[in-house]
């Protein structure tokens, strides 16, 4: 049996409640889970809380409460078997009597897999790999990521001119994108368990690194704040220690030391900031996941350009990037892209609890 509409319905509407908790979740994926009743009307929703609580499919059938029964639930990532801080959500499901489980991406850990069987086993239908690409690329993807190749998912941000400048010849970098886009990065940050800049960014422009609402303020939950800084030059008076968030001061060497080490923190999802000199290095490692790039209607001529020596002379050697998305931001535009290249895909064990 096939997926219905009604649960290709709530599959989409399991993915935007995933995406709704992202940077809130790591070491956890971030996972979406809808209940249906046994008519295919929505009575539950639920999404992966903080460490320590309730897996998403464990709130959706709290708010379903009995009308789980005889339902189904549909679920981003395959129900965990296994007890850690919390206990598995097989159980949870079967305990709420529902018929029927529709799953997107099957579990890739050791640790937590069989979840589908235990189900099966007990009776209840069991559909896995519903639209598996979409979950895997959507909010779920900064956690596989985590799994298959043991470090953070990276993103790189970063603002320019149509000319690709991302300062003047000055040095003047303040205001190139409008006040639309800068709202949206500090959305992005929002998502992300860190955000990363390098000690020539944290030296030029002194910047916070904070998430900010629209007034301006400091938001409830931040991502760690990390310079990465080998020569040891950020100084004391930095915004960057003023203690609105927590900060790491990382002389790592290279970027996949830095992964490294912001992996054993529990991040799994990065913001890199840094400058044209950090993202080159990202990118020659192959170590950037998605770069998301506002462009202003702006062309200087001169200056700093977006990304620094790749070490590529020809054009047949030239990175490439698929476009995903293109959205408007008042006067400036984002583009969303993934490089174009494929990682390894042999699982690690991770936690899931």
């Amino acid at each position: 049996m096939t997926a219905t509409p009604v649960e290709l319905a709530a599959m989409a509407r399991a993915r935007d409640l995933g995406q709704g908790v992202l940077g809130t979740t790591s070491p956890n994926p971030a996972v979406g889970a809808v209940v249906l009743d046994a008519a295919g009307a929505v009575v539950g929703e639920g999404a992966t809380s903080p460490p320590g609580g309730p897996h998403a499919e464990v709130q959706a059938l709290r708010r379903a409460g009995e009308r789980a029964r005889g339902g189904t639930a549909v679920v981003t990532l395959e129900p965990c078997a296994h007890t850690g801080r919390t206990g598995p959500c097989a159980d949870a499901l079967l305990a709420a009597g529902v018929a029927r489980v529709v799953v997107a991406v099957p579990e890739p850990t050791e640790l937590a897999v069989g979840g589908a069987e235990r189900l099966r086993a007990a009776g209840v239908d069991v559909e896995v790999g519903v639209e598996q690409e979409a979950a895997e690329e959507g909010a779920l993807a900064a956690w596989l990521t985590g799994v298959r190749e043991h470090r953070p998912f990276v993103v790189w941000k970063v603002g320019a001119t149509l000319d690709g400048r991302v300062a003047a010849a000055d040095g003047t970098s303040r205001w190139i994108t409008g006040p639309v886009a800068r709202a949206a990065v500090h959305a992005l940050r929002a998502t992300c368990d860190a955000v990363v800049v390098g000690s020539g960014t944290a030296l030029a422009d002194d910047p916070r690194l904070t998430v900010r609402d629209a007034d301006g303020r400091d938001a409830a939950r931040q991502p760690l704040r990390v310079v990465h800084d080998r020569r040891g030059r950020l100084p004391a008076t930095a915004r960057v220690l003023d203690g609105a968030a927590p900060t790491h001061v990382s002389r790592a060497e290279g970027p996949a030391g830095l992964l490294a080490e912001l992996f054993d923190r529990d991040v799994r999802r990065v913001l890199l900031e840094g400058g044209p000199t950090l993202a080159a290095a990202f990118l020659r490692a192959g170590l950037v996941d998605e770069a998301v790039v506002h462009l202003a209607p702006k062309l200087l001529g001169a200056g700093p350009s977006l990304v620094g020596d790749l070490g590529i002379s020809t054009i047949g050697a030239a990175l490439s990037l698929e476009l995903r998305e293109v959205t408007p931001l008042g006067g400036d535009v984002q583009l969303r892209l993934r490089p174009t290249r494929h990682t390894g895909d042999r699982p690690h064990a991770d936690e899931r609890g």
